[in-house]
C-alpha cells in the first residue's frame, strides 16, 4: 500500500512537469516567430502529445489502476494512453524526415516545406494515432468477463494486440526506420563539413547549425527510447514468460519522458533559450517587448537566404 502511495504522489508531480514545460514549449514558439517553422510544428504536436500525457493519460493510468467498474470504459481509456504514445512517436518519425529533408535537399525543402503543410502532416499523424490505437475497441480485446471488483489495463487489454502490434509494429518498427534516417543525416552533415572545412565558409555554418538542431532533436528520441522500452520489455517478458512483474517503475519511467523534454530545449536549443528569457522578461518580470521578435525574424530571413545559397552551391 505505501509503494502504491509513493507511485500516485510522483505521478502526479511528473503529470504538473509534463503541464507546465509543454504548455511552455507550446507557448515559446507562438510568441517566438524564428520557431515558426515546419520543424517546430512537429516539436509543438510532440509537445501537445506530452502536455495530454500530464493532463490526461496519468489521471487516467491511475483510475485504470484503481480499477474501474466498466469494462468498455475502461478500454477506452486505455486506448486513450495508446493513442498519445503513438501520436509522440510519430511526431518523432516527423521530425527526423524533416531533418532528412532539409539535409538531403535544402533548396527543394525550402520550398515545399511550407507551415500548412506541416500542420497538414501532423494532422494525418494524430489522425493515424487515433486509428492505431483505437484498435482494441473494434474487437482486438480480451473477452467480456464478470467482475465485481472492477476492471484494470490488463483485465482488458489483449497483450498479444500490445506486443506484435503496438509494440513491434507501431513502436519498435517507427524508431528503427528513425536511427537509419539520423544516421545518414549525421554521415552526410559530416561529409559536407569535410568538403567545407573552411572555417568560415557559409556552406559550413549552415551545417554546423544543422548538425546541432539534429544533436539535439536526435537526444529527444534517445530518451524517449531509453524511457518507453523497459515498460514493453516488462510486457513481453510477462506475456511470453508469464511472470507476474511490478510495472509501477515501468509506467512511471515512461510518463517521466514527456516532462524532459522541455529541459532538453532549455538546454541545447539556442532558439528555445531566448524564447523562454523573453517569456520569462516579458511577462514574470514585466519588462515589455525589447524588440526581440523584429531580431528574430531577420535572423530566420537570413537563415532562410543562407539555406537557399548553400543548397545551389551543392548543385
Amino acid at each position: 500500500m505505501t509503494i502504491q502511495k509513493l507511485y500516485i504522489a510522483l505521478e502526479i508531480l511528473v503529470g504538473l512537469a509534463c503541464c507546465l514545460g509543454n504548455l511552455l514549449v507550446v507557448w515559446a514558439v507562438c510568441v517566438n516567430r524564428s520557431l515558426r517553422q515546419p520543424t517546430f510544428c512537429f516539436v509543438v504536436s510532440l509537445a501537445g502529445a506530452d502536455f495530454l500525457v500530464g493532463a490526461v493519460a496519468i489521471p487516467l493510468a491511475l483510475l485504470v489502476d484503481g480499477k474501474v467498474s466498466s469494462f468498455y470504459g475502461c478500454l477506452f481509456s486505455c486506448c486513450v494512453l495508446l493513442v498519445l504514445t503513438q501520436s509522440s512517436v510519430l511526431s518523432l518519425l516527423a521530425i527526423a524526415v524533416d531533418r532528412y529533408l532539409r539535409v538531403r535537399t535544402p533548396l527543394r525543402y525550402r520550398r515545399m516545406a511550407t507551415q500548412r503543410r506541416a500542420w497538414v502532416a501532423v494532422a494525418l499523424c494524430w489522425l493515424l494515432s487515433c486509428v492505431l490505437g483505437f484498435v482494441p475497441l473494434l474487437g482486438w480485446h480480451k473477452p467480456w468477463l464478470e467482475s465485481p471488483g472492477g476492471y484494470g489495463f490488463t483485465d482488458v487489454m489483449d497483450m498479444s494486440y500490445m506486443i506484435y502490434f503496438n509494440f513491434f509494429g507501431c513502436i519498435l518498427a517507427p524508431l528503427a526506420a528513425m536511427v537509419l534516417i539520423y544516421a545518414w543525416v549525421f554521415r552526410n552533415i559530416r561529409k559536407h563539413l569535410r568538403e567545407n572545412a573552411a572555417g568560415g565558409s557559409e556552406c559550413r555554418v549552415y551545417y554546423l547549425k544543422e548538425r546541432s538542431l539534429a544533436q539535439s532533436l536526435a537526444l529527444v528520441l534517445t530518451l524517449f527510447t531509453v524511457c518507453w522500452l523497459p515498460l514493453h520489455i516488462m510486457n513481453c517478458v510477462s506475456y511470453f514468460r508469464s511472470v507476474q512483474l511490478q510495472f509501477y517503475a515501468g509506467i512511471l519511467l515512461s510518463h517521466a519522458n514527456s516532462a524532459l523534454n522541455p529541459v532538453v530545449y532549455a538546454f541545447k536549443i539556442r532558439k528555445f533559450q531566448k524564447a523562454y528569457r523573453d517569456i520569462w522578461s516579458r511577462y514574470f518580470l514585466c519588462r515589455g517587448q525589447d524588440g526581440p521578435l523584429g531580431e528574430q525574424s531577420a535572423d530566420n530571413l537570413g537563415s532562410t537566404s543562407q539555406s537557399d545559397r548553400v543548397a545551389r552551391a551543392g548543385r
